[in-house]
């Protein structure tokens, strides 16, 4: 394990009820109500991919202007519910990152969020801790493509199977195992089903670097793979 590769929402902060807050918003903004379950499958969604199956969700004409318009409206609404609310810890979070900079292991952000709203979260979070970021508005495709993680790995030097990523949701794992990432699943909003290059945890702050190592390592043992 050379470095570790973090998502944001929902395993960093705890953000994913405040964009349950800004979905629900823009649904009575476009007259309609959002289901659990569509809520649920757009979990780790990217911003095109979430506005997209909202305006095929409420049977709405798929007109770009109008669908700009909305992915705005979405994350400004978003912004000002970081702002007035902050961004509180996920348990263990901040104590893990302390953690992997005092041992001096590199960190990347890997956030399906866009640029902007993540460089305002980055304001709560400490960008210092990661020595690079790369959001969703910046890769051919997003979560649940490879794309975010194989950049990080590619800015970071390394080989993505030398990167422990850390998930929350299912989108993300897929990304980061598409990527050849092994992968830490700390689930929060919504159950992730296992596989070998998965490993579940109930809450960060069980967690130490050496834990983390030991993690990576028994992935690559369990997926056939060992790395130099």
């Amino acid at each position: 394990m050379c470095a570790v590769l973090f998502d944001m929402d929902g395993t960093l902060v705890d953000s994913e009820k405040l964009w349950d807050v800004s979905l629900a918003a823009l649904y009575d903004r476009l007259g309609g109500v959002i289901t659990d379950e569509l809520r649920t499958a757009l979990v780790g969604s990217s911003a095109e991919n979430t506005i997209k199956t909202i305006f095929a969700d409420l049977g709405l004409d798929p007109d770009p202007v109008a669908m700009a318009e909305a992915d705005r409206w979405l994350h400004d609404h978003t912004g000002e519910l970081f702002a007035h609310h902050g961004l509180p810890w996920c348990d263990g979070a901040r104590e893990l990152l302390d953690a992997l900079a005092g041992e001096a292991v590199p960190m990347a952000l890997v956030t399906n969020t866009q640029r902007a709203l993540t460089e305002q979260a980055l304001d709560s979070i400490g960008r210092h801790y990661f020595s690079v970021t790369v959001c969703g508005d910046e890769v051919p495709n997003g979560k649940p493509a490879a794309d975010p993680y194989l950049r990080a790995a590619e800015l970071l030097g390394l080989d993505p199977a030398h990167c422990m990523a850390v998930e929350d949701s299912v989108t993300g794992t897929l990304a980061a195992e598409l990527a050849g990432c092994p992968v830490l699943v700390v689930p929060n909003d919504v159950v992730v089903p296992p596989s070998p290059r998965r490993r579940h945890v109930e809450s960060l702050s069980l967690l130490a670097v050496d834990d983390l190592r030991a993690i990576h390592a028994e992935v690559d043992l369990a997926s056939g793979r060992r790395t130099a």
